[in-house]
């Protein structure tokens, strides 16, 4: 035999093995019988393909009860085995940074994180990051080689064409660096650098309260304000990567001025540190973002009208953002989302009051992810680092491919 057909062979053999592998991706588990049929190929061809994937180690038999065969035969269910790679998620907030290990069923395998002070600059968080991500691998028993890729979250918009990273506030450790370039160098690995919101927006939409659907807005409410938008089931980032930075919408144009050079900003009335401010007075100058909210819970008449007034401002901006982009659901996420009802009725109040008719009864709810996780200890961050993961999974272009060449690579090592 030729070189040439020899290698021609080669390469049908491995456009057929990634064709199965996206089919069990993409459809879950599935006997060989439906895979020959769905492939187009034969019920042999199918049965080398998937021998060779077995000895590779990237498909296993699934559970589950056997499947009859249309000839009458039952047929073993096979998936891609979750443990053939992995994805990292990793996330950077202004004091911390987690890293997240999930396995190709988008399982947990291992998690961790540190915190930082604010004043860190980026080469020490990326050092960080990159530290707690090779402690997870060795402690798991993995290498450097089986993970797929990482999503990495940062605070600031990101240039979708350049991987720099925007300014949103004068003095973010972020601004200015091409995070992206930066994370490739640092972890050795195909990195997509996102918007921390963003990131929690995508972990809501795979795994929390916008599973299913479609047209999605996350908004969160923290110490900045930002938002992630899923249209048609997909992460909208916009033109150069700027959208969904609702913290800078102006809600009074005579209102204070913020640093970003705008005045009336959102985030002056509605992030954290302005909703601790507006607080002071009443619950002292030691107060704490934990024991603001917890008596604010527990009925304090004052933590409830500063955050009816906070649901308000909202409301009408996401009004707005109902006319223009017609969500099916807003989840609402971030440290305040913890007073649940508190913030939530007045926002769907606005909502209902501003928005028009056709659009007003858009679903309104809580964040489900992190509601178990103890206060002050990285929710966000938590959250956005599993998010990171997602994205991995769900933009990683042809992930059958990238998971075959993940196993050549190990079996070369």
């Amino acid at each position: 035999m030729s070189q040439k057909a020899g290698g021609s062979l080669r390469s049908l053999r491995r456009t057929n093995q990634e064709q199965l592998l996206a089919l069990l991706i993409d459809q879950g588990p599935l006997h060989r019988a439906a895979l020959a049929r769905l492939a187009g190929v034969s019920r042999t061809t199918v049965s080398t393909i998937v021998n060779e994937l077995l000895e590779r180690g990237l498909v296993a038999k699934a559970e589950g009860k056997p499947i009859a065969d249309l000839d009458g035969r039952a047929g073993d269910l096979l998936s891609v085995n979750p443990r053939a790679a992995v994805v990292a998620g990793m996330n950077h907030t202004f004091d911390g940074v987690w890293v997240h290990l999930g396995d190709l069923s988008a399982r947990e395998v291992a998690s961790a994180g540190t915190a930082l002070d604010p004043d860190t600059g980026p080469a020490e968080r990326i050092a960080a990051g990159a530290s707690i991500l090779r402690r997870l691998l060795d402690e798991e028993g993995l290498g450097l080689g089986q993970v797929l890729g990482a999503g990495v979250g940062v605070p600031g918009p990101i240039h979708r064409g350049t991987g720099v990273v925007g300014v949103s506030l004068p003095g973010q450790p972020w601004s200015h660096v091409n995070a992206a370039d930066e994370f490739e160098r640092a972890l050795g690995l195909p990195v997509t650098v996102e918007n921390n919101t963003r990131l929690e927006g995508v972990a809501e939409a795979r795994w929390g309260a916008g599973r299913s659907v479609a047209n999605l807005l996350y908004f969160g409410l923290s110490s900045g304000i930002g938002s992630g938008l899923i249209l048609d089931g997909r992460l909208y980032r916009g033109a150069v990567g700027a959208a969904g930075e609702l913290g800078h919408v102006s809600v009074s144009v005579n209102g204070p001025a913020c640093r970003c050079g705008n005045r009336g900003c959102l985030v002056l009335r509605a992030g954290i540190p302005a909703v601790l401010a507006a607080l002071r007075p009443v619950f002292g100058d030691a107060m704490t973002l934990d024991e603001m909210l917890d008596r604010t819970v527990a009925g304090d008449r004052a933590g409830e009208r500063v955050l009816a007034d906070v649901g308000a401002v909202v409301g009408q901006v996401l009004a707005n953002l109902c006319n223009l982009l017609n969500p099916q659901r807003i989840v609402v996420g971030g440290e305040l989302s913890r007073v649940g009802e508190l913030l939530l009725t007045p926002m769907r109040t606005a909502i209902r009051r501003y928005a028009l008719a056709l659009v007003r009864e858009v679903d309104v709810v809580q964040a489900e992810l992190g509601r178990d996780v103890p206060p002050g200890s990285g929710l966000g961050a938590r959250i956005g680092a599993l998010g990171g993961a997602a994205l991995v999974l769900s933009e990683t272009p042809d992930l059958a491919a990238a998971l075959n060449r993940v196993a050549a690579k190990g079996a070369t090592a």
